[in-house]
């Protein structure tokens, strides 16, 4: 099982459900996880799952995306590709949009913010969004806050949308009484959060 496979079984949907299909991504990766647990040779089922699950939600938040993205003139990439790639691995575009999302930290140097998706400009680098992609909001949400903080205080990068992208596999948005710390990050001090649920 491979994020290929996931994309092709989200066009299936597709098919079925037309622009709601992303309605649909909780039980696309159910069926995910009995076909990744056939093809498993390892030791650690869980955890080889967690890991497959998060890239692949990433690969297929971009393949929902990227059509939307392109129509109104921007690019988007994944930050993991910003990050393994230095020098002349990168484009010209790449490498100013990777120098364009650095966050300073004085004699520490200066690093890339933990996001999954950049949505950016392509002519001139420019920065509009970062999508952190997660199954569940408890997984690093505070992390996710905490960029958004950091963008927010440079004036160089103070215009950045920080969006979260979630299927709510653990209902989090869907509790109407209790509001959890997780999800109080998310609606406070994010610029936005999107939920693939019916």
């Amino acid at each position: 099982m491979t994020a290929k496979d996931i994309i092709a079984m989200y066009q299936k949907l597709q098919k079925k459900y037309g622009k709601d299909a992303y309605k649909y991504v909780s039980e696309l990766f159910i069926d995910a996880k009995k076909s990744h647990k056939k093809d498993f040779t390892g030791k650690d089922h869980d955890q080889s799952l967690l890991s497959f699950k998060g890239k692949s939600l990433e690969k297929l938040i971009k393949y929902i995306i990227i059509d939307a993205i392109r129509s109104i003139g921007l690019e988007a990439i994944n930050g993991n590709a910003l990050e393994r790639r230095v020098g002349t691995n990168l484009t010209d575009i790449q490498s100013k949009v990777k120098r364009n999302l650095l966050v300073d930290y004085g004699k520490l140097g200066c690093h890339l913010p933990d996001v999954d998706i950049i949505v950016f400009h392509p002519t001139t680098s420019e920065i509009i969004a970062v999508l952190s992609v997660k199954a569940t909001l408890r997984e690093r949400i505070s992390q996710t806050g905490y960029w958004k903080l950091k963008l927010a205080a440079d004036k160089y990068t103070r215009h950045i949308k920080v969006l979260f992208v979630t299927p709510d596999e653990d209902g989090v948005f869907q509790e109407r009484k209790q509001i959890s710390k997780s999800r109080a990050i998310a609606e406070v001090e994010l610029d936005g959060s999107y939920i693939l649920t019916k």
